[in-house]
């Protein structure tokens, strides 16, 4: 035994600087067996006792085959479809932002929410949407509790749905189109002997400044990076940039121009045709042949995958090195078409081969962690920044951790997908449980290697990317204060300058967002085994940043082409209360009209960016979304005679009410804090208040609608429905 406790101490933790770090292996195996155990149990208790499924029931996709909406589907082609539909931004960089509270919180809040509260509401949404013919959220509340809570329950949806898409599609456009990073007022350049800025381009606010090779930085805080590469700074115009010395001081308002990801864009552009071929191959050219068809296209994503990697730097470059603009068009294009068109031939395939990108992806980094079992530097609980800190400033452990990590652990959303493409789309229905409770554990799992990614890498650098340039000085006491106290500071001793340089000379520091951070911690986890058989660091890991990039693009693009078209259902319905034929959803007139209302909704939040104005409120959005849907399942299992069960939807969705209510209170104080000390404009200012103020209100009427009826049944004092869909 005493040979043995040195070799578990290697696997288990680490001792450093005083401080027991724990390795990422033992935790990665712990939450793969606790969402096995939930699946095998606790998914099959809700199958066969609260949902009751049976599939001798006829499902919606037989009952009203189109061809266009509804439509049988392979169990496993629908999973990829359901799990490339619900898998956006949400798992991946919630839980990265939420290190600053501890990887702890964060771990936890994954597990249990996911088992108990996410992957419970999407099954249970999935299923009651089946039963009642693929209906929507918004056409259950009215059959369950009549047509004014059907009323509240579209408003909040379609006001929810649009900024989430927005949202998503502003992170991708970042990915794709390229970013902004700004940097502190007098930041140095010390520029090469001889060389001097060129103007490259200016336009009414700025002028775009192209800086040589071999620059250094020299940031406020007296850090210093070299950047071999030349870069584009943006100056605001009016602004005086100093020279002199050899040195550049740059002005309040300057702007590093970060490109965009031309290897993304060729690699999700050729899933489009890809995913054309398979969906014509799998239900016209060789009917049913599931497995051909998956074969073909899993091929074809991964040529494109590798293919994409040549493009930076070749002829090709030109052609997707898209601008902003440029990406949003794009974007726009592709959802409307995804939109319109039969829901086999285009949506579903290509969703499906994505998911093999994405759980392929997932399955490479558990495997990656079991192996590299990188310690987990980050501290279990930070109490320096418990309270809010640059990554997450709204507030304290609680209640935003529950905030902070929306998807991972439950997500609103997920209950539009369970009640608009995926139930039109179930053959059988035994398939709701792997579809609905299984692809939200997988969802699960990625919040968990996300938040490890993001866990494994040393502190310092974590606060160097996150932290913008402009805010150093606001945190620069807390963040030196961490450092003391977790002692040393850096196992690795890996600086920000040697990681710039090994990702291919990126510009890193002041990249906010968790998006290249989870890029950078992907990278570490996926190049250390193989650094380990020899091949050379920096090769290796450039080209794990690069590809981790365009997956984080790709994951979330696929929720945006699902989300139009479940923001397309929704308007129809609400547009057949005005004409009939309007509510039909295979009618293509009514189809494009509703199409084009949505994309050009989110698509004018992102061109023009306000998404800004409201982005801050949407976790509780979302969040609350999810309320709406667990009341909804709870008032149905109540009105169906099964009210035994429904603490299985009644306890997460009273724990979900207080977090979110709670968080949203103390985020309209300081709303209004800001709007009245002139740090926000009274438009943003009333924006927020006003937006946050009606989706609460619009959750709490239906909160008392559900309750009075939960009380009115319970107590005797309204009968139960006498017939109802419930297939019990």
């Amino acid at each position: 035994m005493t040979h043995l406790a040195p070799l578990l101490a290697d696997i288990f933790w680490t001792e450093s600087g005083g401080r027991t770090l724990l390795h990422a292996m033992p935790i990665m195996l712990a939450a793969l067996l606790i969402l096995a155990i939930a699946y095998r149990y606790y998914s099959a208790f809700l199958a066969a006792r609260v949902a009751v499924l049976d599939d001798n029931l006829p499902t919606p996709a037989h009952r009203f085959n189109d061809g266009q909406n509804f439509h049988p589907t392979n169990r496993w082609v629908l999973f990829g479809h359901h799990f490339a539909a619900i898998s956006g931004a949400g798992p991946l960089i919630g839980p990265v932002l939420a290190i600053q509270y501890g990887y702890m919180p964060g771990l936890l809040w994954l597990l249990v929410g996911v088992c108990l509260a996410g992957a419970v509401q999407d099954m249970l949404v999935l299923a009651a949407s089946v039963r009642r013919g693929g209906r929507s959220l918004a056409e259950i509340a009215r059959a369950e509790l009549g047509p004014f809570a059907s009323l509240v329950v579209s408003a909040a949806i379609l006001f929810i749905v649009i900024i989430a898409l927005a949202g998503l599609g502003f992170v991708v456009v970042k990915a794709l189109g390229g970013e902004e990073v700004a940097f502190a007022k007098d930041t140095v350049i010390v520029l090469p002997a001889g060389a001097m800025p060129e103007e490259v381009s200016r336009d009414a606010k700025s002028q775009l400044l192209r800086f040589p090779e071999q620059c250094e930085i020299i940031y406020t805080n007296n850090q210093r990076s070299l950047r071999p590469e030349s870069f584009l700074m943006a100056i605001p115009l009016g602004a005086s940039l100093k020279l002199g010395e050899g040195k550049a001081t740059l002005p309040a308002g300057s702007a590093l121009q970060v490109p965009g990801s031309s290897w993304g864009t060729f690699t999700i552009f050729c899933t489009i045709p890809i995913a054309l071929f398979v969906g014509l191959y799998m239900y016209k050219i060789r009917k049913g042949r599931v497995v051909e068809a998956s074969i073909i296209g899993a091929v074809g994503v991964l040529i494109a995958t590798v293919a994409g990697n040549w493009v930076p730097g070749s002829a090709l470059e030109s052609f997707f090195s898209l601008t902003k603009g440029q990406t949003i068009l794009a974007l726009c294009i592709y959802g409307f078409i995804a939109s319109v068109l039969p829901v086999w031939l285009l949506l579903c395939p290509r969703d499906y081969l994505s998911s093999f990108l994405k759980i392929g992806t997932i399955a490479l980094l558990v495997l990656g962690t079991i192996v590299a079992n990188p310690s987990l530097q980050c501290p279990p609980v930070n109490p320096v920044f418990a309270d809010g800190g640059p990554t997450f400033p709204w507030g304290g452990i609680f209640p935003f951790v529950f905030i902070c990590i929306m998807c991972g652990a439950i997500s609103g959303f997920h209950s539009l997908v369970s009640s608009g493409t995926t139930p039109k789309m179930i053959n059988r229905e035994s398939d709701i449980r792997p579809i609905g409770y299984g692809a939200m554990l997988i969802e699960g799992l990625v919040g968990v290697v996300a938040l490890i990614a993001a866990a494994s890498l040393p502190p310092e650098l974590y606060y160097d990317i996150n932290v913008g340039q402009d805010k150093v000085s606001q945190y620069q006491a807390k963040l030196d204060l961490l450092y003391e106290k977790l002692g040393e500071k850096d196992l690795e001793h890996l600086r920000l300058d040697q990681v710039e340089k090994a990702v291919g000379n990126e510009a890193l520091r002041g990249r906010t967002g968790g998006a290249v951070t989870l890029a950078v911690g992907m990278s570490f986890i996926l190049t250390k085994p193989l650094n380990q058989l020899g091949l050379p660091f920096e090769d290796v890991m450039k080209y794990w940043y690069h590809f981790a990039i365009m997956f984080e693009a790709l994951f979330i693009l696929t929720t945006i082409d699902t989300g139009t078209r479940i923001a397309r259902f929704l308007l129809q319905e609400a547009m057949g209360r005005i004409h009939p034929k309007l509510g039909q959803t295979d009618w293509l007139p009514s189809a494009v009209i509703a199409t084009a209302i949505v994309t050009a909704g989110w698509g004018l939040l992102v061109y023009t960016g306000s998404i800004d104005t409201i982005w801050p409120m949407f976790g509780i959005a979302n969040q609350l979304l999810a309320v709406i849907a667990l009341a909804l399942v709870t008032t149905l299992l109540i009105n169906s005679g099964r009210g035994r069960y429904a603490p299985v939807t009644l306890l997460p969705m009273l724990f979900v009410t207080a977090t979110t209510m709670t968080a949203g209170a103390q985020m309209l104080v300081q709303f209004v804090q800001l709007t009245n000390k002139g740090v926000w404009s009274p438009l943003k200012g009333t924006l927020n208040i006003g937006l946050t103020v009606f989706v609460i209100a619009c959750v709490a009427l239906l909160l008392l609608i559900a309750g009075a009826r939960w009380i009115g049944i319970w107590t005797g004092m309204i009968s139960r429905p006498t017939a109802t869909n419930s297939g019990n």
